[in-house]
């Protein structure tokens, strides 16, 4: 049976719909919004994954390009891998849904969100969001949704609910919001310097909107009426919880509050394998449970430290600053380079600069366009100490680098008064929190 719902969210109707395809799916619903229409599908698998300790979700988009009535260039004329903008397209709907699965929960979930039709005025992204909340909510997948998400532009001096795209160039805010009925769980946003009191009235002002949106939700699911799968949170033996709480704490006190990581780590280190060995041969068939409940408690240590006493892992209270350096021209035959350091994250941000022929081309969904300025963000093994292998940019190193972008972007001169193409670099030598607004720091 067919289930609609309908809203008028930004002055436009927004529909969401279910039980027209994809019926093998757990959940599956069709939302549109002008004449951009996207698929979200949800399928859970019935039984836990053994072995892991973390909720193995997975949240990917797919961009079909006969959505904006495109044939894919190059030889092949098919789609391949995912496009930077499916990338932040994946993250930005896997933030507001994540923590509003049941703790505990292994089963694997896969989202999948398919850009069927794009209109060039609706954007797909937050319909993304929209589309995978509603496809969990009716389905029997355990989920503590709905959410709602819009986007907030600042036009002609007043907020807007979902601008249309000829209307953001000429935004001064483009911020992504996602939340529940009573809680913001998800704000992205790039501005052009607006005060600190307007962007809470933008986060204001969408959370009251996305709540229209929620309540679509909510009937569809009522009307499909399927019964949540049982979930039973993994017991947890509280006899050896509190045998590893009552050693690793008065430990904890010497191990934990070391200024440098590498030191800090050994320390943590010794301190775990004298749990195991002590503790394990209490109980040997037990060490994975041990070591989950050593880093909960290392986790409740460090958090309590912090909210109690004001004090972080490194001896800082909560407004200290590391110590910071800068250093330019580190490069002989680079057009910019520098290298930023705060305590031991160091960054090695690069600026090139090219002509206006060198601008990125994007060939996506959207209307042809291009990019003068790009940011791209390295984050190797060796600046966490470790060894891996070395693969091409990830969802984290692409996510982090339109992170910074975002935020340089803004204070760049307009085409007319600087034409010219600029590439900025920034790779991670050392990293102890923060290299993302390291990256900011060192391309400024």
């Amino acid at each position: 049976m067919i289930h609609r719902q309908e809203a008028v969210i930004g002055g436009r109707v927004m529909s969401i719909e279910t039980g027209r395809v994809a019926e093998q799916a757990s959940g599956a619903v069709l939302v549109r919004y002008g004449d951009t229409v996207i698929l979200a599908t949800v399928v859970g698998s019935n039984e836990p994954r053994e072995g892991i300790d973390f909720f193995p979700l997975t949240v990917d988009v797919e961009e079909r390009m006969y959505a904006a009535g495109k044939i894919p260039g190059g030889f092949i004329k098919r789609e391949g891998r995912a496009s930077e903008h499916a990338i932040l397209a994946c993250r930005l709907a896997d933030r507001p849904l994540r923590p509003l699965f049941p703790k505990g929960y292994r089963n694997d979930v896969q989202i999948v969100i398919t850009v069927l039709s794009v209109d060039q005025e609706n954007d797909s992204d937050i319909l993304g969001i929209v589309g995978a909340s509603a496809a969990l909510s009716v389905s029997d997948i355990p989920f503590s949704g709905p959410v709602g998400a819009v986007r907030v532009g600042h036009v002609d001096g007043q907020l807007v609910i979902n601008p249309l795209e000829s209307q953001m160039g000429q935004s001064r805010l483009d911020l992504a919001i996602a939340g529940t009925t009573d809680a913001v769980m998800m704000v992205e946003a790039g501005a052009k310097e607006l005060p600190e009191d307007l962007m809470l009235e933008a986060v204001r002002f969408g959370h009251e909107a996305l709540q229209d949106i929620i309540k679509m939700q909510e009937k569809l699911a009522q009307a499909v009426n399927k019964v949540k799968r049982p979930f039973q949170a993994p017991t947890v033996d509280e006899a050896l919880k509190s045998k590893v709480a009552e050693f690793v704490r008065p430990r904890f006190e010497a191990a934990v509050h070391n200024p440098n990581k590498a030191a800090r780590s050994a320390a943590l280190g010794m301190v775990q394998d004298e749990l195991v060995t002590v503790l394990g041969a209490e109980f040997p068939d037990r060490m994975k449970d041990i070591i989950t409940f050593y880093e909960k408690e290392l986790k409740a240590y460090v958090r309590n430290n912090i909210l109690d006493n004001g004090m972080r892992p490194d001896g800082r209270d909560l407004n200290t600053i590391r110590p910071i350096s800068c250093e330019v021209g580190m490069l002989p035959r680079t057009h910019g380079s520098a290298i930023f350091t705060r305590g031991q994250t160091q960054i090695l941000s690069v600026i090139t600069l090219g002509s206006p022929g060198e601008e990125q081309v994007l060939d996506g969904l959207t209307a042809s366009e291009s990019k003068r300025f790009m940011h791209h963000y390295n984050f190797p093994p060796y600046s966490t100490g470790e060894s891996k292998p070395l693969r091409g940019p990830g969802r984290r190193e692409i996510g982090h680098g339109a992170l910074a972008e975002r935020a340089i972007a803004a204070v760049i001169p307009s085409k007319g008064e600087f034409p010219y193409t600029i590439r900025a670099v920034s790779d991670v030598l050392s990293s102890n929190g923060s290299s993302s607004m390291g990256s900011v720091c060192g391309t400024t």
